[in-house]
């Protein structure tokens, strides 16, 4: 019953989204890596991502879907699930205030499931030209996740009020690369839980759609459950699709 509560808030934030603007306004990227290997080791990794994005005058609306899948010799070693929906009321042309819903499974993070909701302000500092601009915001929101095993109390929940800060860097190097800095941290607000992520990525141009991505995430978690790492990092090499 709680993972499909989950579901439904972000559901229902994607779909408050897409109800402000038309279908033919959408536009986004697609993402795929593959690495498969054999010999004195097997190995298979692959990571796939959707972003869809619509910025028209009011309203911006952002959906995100990732995956990241590593089997070695025969074992998975890595299994993880991501989704996002932001839509964003701008009023004015750098401010915005912004409603976020996420959800993430991660098969290795002591979690069963992670998931969260947010509200709050936005405002774009900087912009030079199209493509390179600095944009930060802050927020509060509810935060739920299911462990895998009862924690040390006997609780299988994790529920509680968070502050949300994040902020995103694109620089542009030329017409045909990109940087890309993301930032955010979700701090819980009974027991002081921080939740942080980074990624940093550069895409070169192949053509005029395609473009090869190279990023670097990490996640950092205050208090992992069980015998989790603090830390969770992915190198990842893509080929990208503009559309």
């Amino acid at each position: 019953m709680q993972r499909l509560l989950s579901t439904l808030i972000l559901m229902a934030c994607a779909s408050g989204a897409g109800a402000v603007t038309n279908q033919e306004d959408w536009g986004g990227e697609a993402e795929l890596g593959v690495l498969i290997t054999s010999g004195n080791t097997e190995e298979t990794n692959i990571n796939t991502r959707v972003a869809l994005v619509n910025d028209v005058p009011g309203w911006r609306n952002q959906l995100k879907l990732a995956s990241l899948y590593s089997k070695a010799d025969g074992e998975t070693t890595s299994e993880e699930y991501r989704a996002s929906a932001q839509t964003d009321y701008k009023f004015s042309e750098r401010q915005f205030w912004f409603l976020r819903g996420s959800y993430e499974d991660d098969r290795f993070s002591g979690y069963d499931f992670e998931s969260s909701l947010t509200s709050g302000y936005g405002h774009r500092l900087w912009q030079q030209g199209e493509r390179s601009f600095l944009e930060l915001s802050a927020g509060g929101g509810y935060r739920f996740n299911r462990f895998d095993e009862p924690d040390d109390t006997g609780e299988r929940e994790e529920k509680e009020a968070i502050t949300r800060l994040s902020g995103r860097l694109d620089y542009s190097l030329s017409e045909t690369a990109l940087v890309r800095q993301t930032l955010s941290t979700e701090v819980g607000l009974d027991d002081g839980n921080t939740v942080s992520e980074s990624e940093t990525s550069l895409q070169a141009a192949i053509n005029g759609s395609l473009s090869m991505k190279l990023a670097f995430r990490l996640k950092h978690l205050s208090e992992p459950p069980g015998d989790s790492e603090n830390v969770d990092t992915e190198t990842a090499v893509s080929l990208l699709y503009g559309f």
